[in-house]
């Protein structure tokens, strides 16, 4: 425990929105002698995840769309690790390093902000075959495994191998499902005028939702706009629909329709990191942490918890529904953190702590070059007008005026020289040539 005099220790496991916001605002505001600040998170950047579709389709740099950490949090000791344990008990924190090993973190105050991972479901094939779109390694690999297809595709005659490889699946409805599907589609549209002998209509794009209806952030009308908007460029979207099976790449959808496929691509939801299942913190039924609308976890002074880990009540929909909880958002999140740290700072200095409130404000989405959807505070908008509101929207939710900055470069240069369509897997294998070399 800290005596007296020394610093409160301040820890924050995870470092994506909530976890680096959190910590940036704290930073700023906590002096040097009041308390010191932990991040642990098993990478160094924070990543803007709705930026990802983007990255994969080659509008901008993959290293663009994420913060290094230590570079925007230099008053915090960040930490590149995994958190394993939690024992608040004991007012510890496991955590475990690849290269380091295993070590224990002592904490005074701590912030759970671990956000959530990939909810997969047990269908046969689905773990071994598919791929999410939550990293930017994923979201490189998507731009290189697709390029990559497409040039196995143009060097064979075998009819059902080339179908095989040109068919691209895609299984969730929300933003990140149509978004990644729309984005990768436009980038191999704009790829096949490099294949005298591929076309556009060579290759097969299918998306698949169990519920009726896509995009439940926008009204039901834009989202019917965007179903058309999809099938006007050849899409097949399957509504009412679940993947049965994938197995060895044979894809069987309840519907009965069957069709082979090498690239499955999974959006269908997201669960709280299950590391907090190895915890002595309380937890609702999926997994997420408890806490109150100030964000303070449930009967444990002293520990927080916010983001797609947490289970915190959403006040806007009270009225409707006193047991609403906020939705796993990126709107959530980045303003969670600027509440909590607010209530952090609060608690330390003796001072009351203030619920956490906001009202959904809508939703933007793109869906490729010059198109996109748009439904914020009432007003909707389609195509380039919401393409662009899309993006101005999310280069300024970007933190750190360098990657602003050099996104927007990205776009220009995108914009003046096209982009570039070149498959770069030998980075998924980087040995293989050198192997292949020792062996010769």
């Amino acid at each position: 425990m800290a005596g007296k005099s020394d610093p409160t220790r301040i820890l924050i496991l995870g470092g994506g929105y909530v976890g680096m916001y959190t910590a940036l605002q704290l930073q700023k505001k906590l002096g040097r002698r009041e308390a010191s600040v932990t991040v642990v998170d098993p990478q160094p950047h924070m990543t803007y995840q709705p930026f990802l579709p983007e990255a994969a389709a080659g509008s901008v740099e993959p290293r663009h769309v994420v913060a290094p950490l230590r570079r925007v949090l230099k008053r915090c000791h960040v930490i590149t690790a995994s958190v394993t344990e939690i024992k608040h008990d004991d007012k510890l924190v496991t955590i475990e390093n690849p290269q380091s090993g295993t070590e224990t973190l002592a904490y005074d105050v701590l912030v759970v902000a671990l956000g959530s991972v990939s909810r997969l479901l047990p269908i046969p094939g689905l773990a071994e075959e598919g791929i999410g779109l939550k990293t930017v390694g994923e979201a490189t690999y998507l731009r290189n495994h697709v390029l990559a297809k497409m040039d196995a595709a143009a060097n064979t005659d075998d009819e059902e191998l080339r179908k095989r490889l040109l068919t691209f699946t895609f299984v969730g409805g929300g933003f990140a499902g149509v978004e990644a599907l729309a984005e990768l589609e436009d980038m191999a549209r704009y790829a096949s005028r490099d294949y005298p002998n591929l076309s556009p209509d060579d290759m097969s794009w299918v998306l698949v939702e169990a519920a009726g209806r896509v995009m439940p952030e926008v009204s039901e009308k834009m989202g019917v706009y965007v179903v058309k908007a999809l099938e006007e460029r050849g899409i097949k979207v399957y509504l009412n629909t679940f993947l049965k099976s994938v197995e060895g790449g044979h894809a069987v959808l309840s519907d009965g329709t069957e069709f082979d496929t090498d690239t499955l691509v999974w959006n269908a939801g997201v669960k709280a990191n299950p590391v907090v299942k190895s915890s002595d913190l309380p937890l609702d039924e999926r997994g997420r942490v408890k806490a109150s609308a100030h964000m303070q976890v449930e009967g444990l002074p002293g520990v927080w918890a916010a983001g797609d880990v947490a289970a915190v009540p959403d006040l806007s929909k009270a009225d409707e529904d006193p047991t609403a909880t906020c939705a796993p958002s990126a709107q959530h999140a980045v303003r969670q953190a600027d509440q909590l740290a607010k209530n952090v700072l609060a608690t330390l200095r003796g001072k009351p702590t203030k619920e956490y409130r906001h009202a959904y404000a809508g939703s933007v989405a793109g869906l490729g070059l010059y198109k996109g959807v748009a439904d914020v505070y009432g007003f909707k908008a389609k195509g380039f007008v919401a393409w662009f509101m899309h993006r101005s929207y999310h280069v300024s939710r970007m933190p750190t005026f360098n990657r602003k900055l050099r996104i927007v470069i990205d776009w220009t240069l995108a914009f003046l020289f096209k982009r570039e369509a070149v498959s770069m897997g030998q980075i998924e294998n980087p040995r293989a040539a050198f192997e292949r070399a020792a062996a010769s």
